[in-house]
């Protein structure tokens, strides 16, 4: 590079340097814009072969410089040697001048980089340079970095100009860097709405209508969306299916797996009577959906409102619970494995009858693992007495009693894991 003058920094030139970048930056949000115009006005003043600006990685995430494999992201480099970011120790894992300069909030001046332990190369002519940090309030996020092919080409009047630089742009960047975590938290928060949407369709939109009998179920998820589900499936004119999951883990990819679960159950219960045998054939096709650790806990049964009777088959799944008219609890059936972890189990199908004003309850761990300030769980017993004290009540309402004592109980609105009933009544 030709030789150029080096400016004093005096009031007018940083006036000036000032009044530049904000004319320049001032209509855009796009952070390789304003980068690109810091570096063009550090050329103006100094003298480089050299130059780029480098983020943490750490808070680049949800913009498209962000790299789960990466310590400091290049947003904007010029004039460095052209090598895969996999092998650049500095963006992978935070070494060299500018991984010092970010990790330690200080500025550097090298003459000679052969001689500076702390020197990664990052292009084989550099023999000097300079570096300042670039602060996110308080605290460095990133590094300006400019090299040189000349032996001690920079001083401490570079040294000013470019903190200063830093300084003027940093709100630029902050701005930047907001405007697309914005941007991307939308998009996110809107694929999130629509998945939310699908979720919903899965399950029913109403009670089902079952002669002699009252039914509820009700799924509040955790997060937007959850891997709870509960179902009502019709066979015929007296027999209804029904069904309650709860899939490992939380979030989207529960949610997933919850709605192949819905399309492997829609597809054999249609065809299958039995309801071990749903689960045999439920259990040897999950295994392709899921990770190898990922597993579902269900219980599916079909009543019988001729001869009132719930025949079902329980997969890794909190046992029903029934409450009889005369008081009695009765916690009862066979329990085989969840749904992917044993490849070859066999379910079995219980049986159970149902009285007039006898109440069954399905549930999920949700329901239970609640905890209150004193970090005591709401349980199995304060359960009971909960459907106890509500069981003259329609389903609906059994189902709202047990949520207000469950919030009560937390004095939270918000449930710690997703919370899922289903309450089948029979009447008089």
């Amino acid at each position: 590079m030709a030789s150029r003058k080096r400016k004093i920094l005096s009031a007018k030139v940083k006036y000036d340097i000032l009044r530049e970048i904000s004319f320049r930056i001032r209509d855009t949000f796009n952070l390789d814009e304003i980068l690109n115009h810091l570096l063009d006005t550090v050329e103006k003043v100094i003298n480089y072969d050299a130059a780029g600006i480098f983020v943490l990685n750490q808070d680049v995430i949800l913009t498209p410089y962000y790299s789960p494999s990466r310590v400091i992201s290049g947003i904007v480099q010029r004039g460095f040697d052209i090598q895969s970011p996999e092998k650049d120790q500095m963006l992978t894992h935070g070494k060299g001048i500018v991984g010092y300069v970010v990790s330690s909030g200080e500025s550097v001046i090298i003459p000679d980089v052969r001689n500076d332990p702390r020197y990664v190369v990052g292009r084989s002519k550099t023999l000097s340079e300079i570096a300042v940090p670039i602060f996110r309030v308080k605290s460095p996020i990133g590094a300006l970095n400019i090299e040189s092919d000349t032996l001690g080409a920079f001083n401490h009047d570079d040294l000013e100009v470019l903190r200063f630089l830093a300084d003027t742009a940093s709100i630029s960047i902050e701005k930047a860097l907001q405007h697309v975590q914005i941007i991307e938290k939308k998009k996110i928060e809107g694929q999130l709405q629509i998945a939310r949407e699908v979720q919903d369709r899965l399950l029913p939109k109403k009670s089902p209508h079952v002669k002699g009998y009252d039914i509820a179920g009700v799924c509040l998820s955790t997060y937007e969306i959850g891997g709870d589900y509960f179902d009502f499936l019709p066979i015929d004119k007296r027999s209804l299916g029904i069904a309650i999951a709860d899939v490992s883990g939380n979030g989207i990819p529960a949610a997933l797996l919850m709605m192949g679960f819905k399309s492997l159950l829609l597809t054999n219960a249609s065809s299958r009577r039995d309801p071990s045998e749903v689960m045999d054939v439920m259990n040897r096709f999950i295994p392709k959906l899921t990770r190898k650790r990922d597993f579902i806990t269900v219980i599916y049964g079909i009543l019988d409102s001729q001869h009132h009777i719930f025949k079902y088959a329980n997969a890794g799944h909190f046992p029903p619970l029934i409450l009889r008219d005369n008081g009695d609890i009765e916690i009862a059936g066979a329990v085989g494995p969840g749904l992917n972890i044993i490849k070859k189990s066999p379910y079995e199908t219980s049986e159970m009858s149902l009285n007039p004003n006898d109440l069954l309850l399905l549930y999920t761990d949700g329901v239970l693992d609640i905890f209150n300030s004193k970090g005591e769980d709401f349980g199995i017993d304060r359960l009971i007495d909960a459907i106890r004290k509500s069981s003259n009540l329609s389903a609906k309402n059994v189902i709202e009693c047990i949520i207000n004592v469950t919030r009560e109980f937390s004095s939270q609105n918000l449930y710690p894991d997703d919370f899922t009933l289903v309450v089948i009544k029979r009447l008089h």
